[in-house]
């Protein structure tokens, strides 16, 4: 198949998950474009399989906000044309499956159909899509869609009780390549991020409010004070500076590690020995994910699609959001005994294997091979 992908080229979790999947799509044969504003950040092959059309946006003074979704659509309607695309695969509803409607509604003009699958990932259904403002497109472009999935159960529940739906949601979850988590870092690489008797504690996110970021320093400062350790902190955003100051007036600076984005994360998960995600809500968690494929127990909310994910008292442990207290009681119980640690890294790698991307890109397949057949009917 030709395969067009429309996705956000950027480190948070939809662009990952559609970077790999168009990767591995490429693999088993399939001719992949992504369309985009920028090269995605893990799109680091190109070739045969594999190609990349950037989005211009022309700016007009006519315009106080440049059209993003109307250089979308025009380009989407070219790339089809130009490269004989026979399926898109939008990543969020807004404003990536508004536009491919507006696409498909223009090649009709010139006989040529093109179906088009939206993937739901989160924001744009809980933050973005709730808003009364943007209420109306989300659902006309979820209903709009030739086929939609979500990536966990608790989203479809979400997506059906905050919209008014009428096209069937299918969940297919979020996945990993757990070949990329064969890891041959030597032991004295990890004394370069803590001394042999600390534990290492690690967070990766966007650092936005919804992760809870001041928790995640209130949890590692109770840990502390009963386990060496250090905290890894992997991401930029706007609770970076609030969590950098929590640490100074908890007298923690020199036991936490701010990174910023990075693209060594596999290497930090390597020497990690426990996850923290105490998020306000999370559509699946996918670094959570990561992290157990790393071999990693995950110490998380209850939220969301994150039950899903981690399995309580197996992978790690499940708190309620805010639950500081329990969260660090959890993370003592896995990290003060080697065997107990050990039991529970074991759990971690078995529970990612359910989320392998070789039984999970298959589903993908399928739901374009069943689009296509339904437009030829």
């Amino acid at each position: 198949m030709r395969i067009g992908i429309v996705c956000y080229p950027t480190f948070g979790g939809s662009g990952v998950v559609a970077t790999e999947l168009g990767l591995e799509l490429s693999k088993r044969g399939h001719k992949i474009h992504f369309i985009t504003y920028n090269q995605p950040v893990r799109l680091e092959l190109l070739g045969n399989n594999v190609h990349y059309h950037e989005v211009n946006v022309p700016e007009y003074p006519l315009f106080h906000y440049q059209p993003y979704e109307l250089a979308l659509s025009s380009k989407l309607v070219d790339m089809v044309k130009l490269h004989k695309i026979e399926i898109l695969h939008v990543h969020y509803a807004i404003p990536h499956a508004y536009a491919a409607y507006m696409a498909q509604k223009m090649l009709q003009e010139e006989g040529i159909y093109i179906p088009f699958v939206t993937t739901l990932h989160g924001t744009d259904i809980t933050l973005v899509g709730s808003h009364p403002f943007y209420k109306p497109a989300v659902s006309f472009s979820i209903n709009k869609s030739n086929a939609v999935t979500a990536v966990s159960e608790s989203l479809r529940e979400d997506t059906l009780r905050l919209f008014n739906i009428t096209n069937d949601i299918k969940v297919i979850t979020n996945f990993i390549d757990l070949n990329k988590f064969d890891h041959d870092f030597t032991d004295c690489q990890r004394g370069m991020m803590a001394n042999v008797d600390e534990k290492i504690i690690t967070h990766i996110s966007n650092f936005r409010p919804v992760k809870r970021i001041l928790d995640i320093i209130k949890t590692f400062y109770n840990i502390q004070k009963t386990i060496p350790a250090k905290l890894m902190m992997v991401g930029e955003g706007p609770e970076r500076e609030p969590a950098e100051r929590l640490c100074r007036t908890l007298g923690i600076t020199d036991k936490v590690v701010f990174f910023g984005n990075s693209n060594e994360i596999d290497r930090i998960l390597c020497f990690s020995d426990l996850f923290l995600l105490p998020s306000e809500t999370e559509s699946f968690g996918l670094s959570a994910l990561e992290a157990m494929a790393s071999g990693v127990p995950v110490i998380s909310s209850n939220t969301g699609g994150i039950p899903e994910v981690n399995e309580q008292g197996f992978s790690g442990f499940l708190s309620d959001v805010g639950d500081v207290e329990e969260m660090s009681a959890n993370a003592i119980k896995i990290l003060q005994d080697e065997n107990t640690l050990n039991q529970f890294k074991r759990n971690a790698k078995e529970q990612a294997q359910k989320f392998d991307i070789a039984s999970i890109v298959p589903q993908y397949e399928a739901i374009y091979e069943e689009t296509l057949r339904n437009c030829k009917a």
